[in-house]
């Protein structure tokens, strides 16, 4: 089954920053772009940054416990493959970023195992990146 891509829309209330950090930092490459956003291919999805001022889960995000962790709520993110997933938390690593949840393997030895980690971009939207070593355990219950 062929995934349709999403598009997502998210606040940003520093444009420049954010443009920097998905563009560097991830190496996403631009779509169209104006003075107030900016498209993102974020994996063959469509991420849009939008100068917005500052939402209050930019401010305090919530957060649920998950595994013995505190997830932010809300956040977005992508499913990888387990080698990009790794690749991934190297380049993040590389560029000193700080993790909200440090990588590392959730729901260990159980159903839905899967490799995670969380973290902000410079305004404070939560992005959560996952993989599975058997991707059938997607929605495994």
């Amino acid at each position: 089954m062929a995934l349709s891509p999403f598009h997502l829309a998210i606040p940003v209330y520093d444009l420049a920053t954010c443009r920097a950090f998905y563009g560097e930092t991830f190496g996403l490459s631009e779509g169209r772009s104006s003075a107030q956003w900016v498209d993102f291919n974020f994996y063959g999805h469509q991420l849009v940054i939008h100068e917005h001022p500052k939402t209050a889960t930019q401010d305090s995000a919530h957060t649920n416990p998950v595994d013995g962790h505190d997830v932010p709520v809300p956040h977005f993110g992508i499913v990888l493959g387990w080698d990009e997933w790794e690749q991934l938390a190297a380049r993040l690593k590389s560029f000193n970023t700080h993790f909200v949840i440090e990588p590392y393997i959730r729901f260990q030895g159980q159903v839905g195992e899967q490799a995670t980690m969380f973290l902000l971009d410079p305004c404070g939207n939560a992005l959560e990146f996952k993989a599975f070593k058997d991707i059938g355990q997607l929605f495994a219950r």
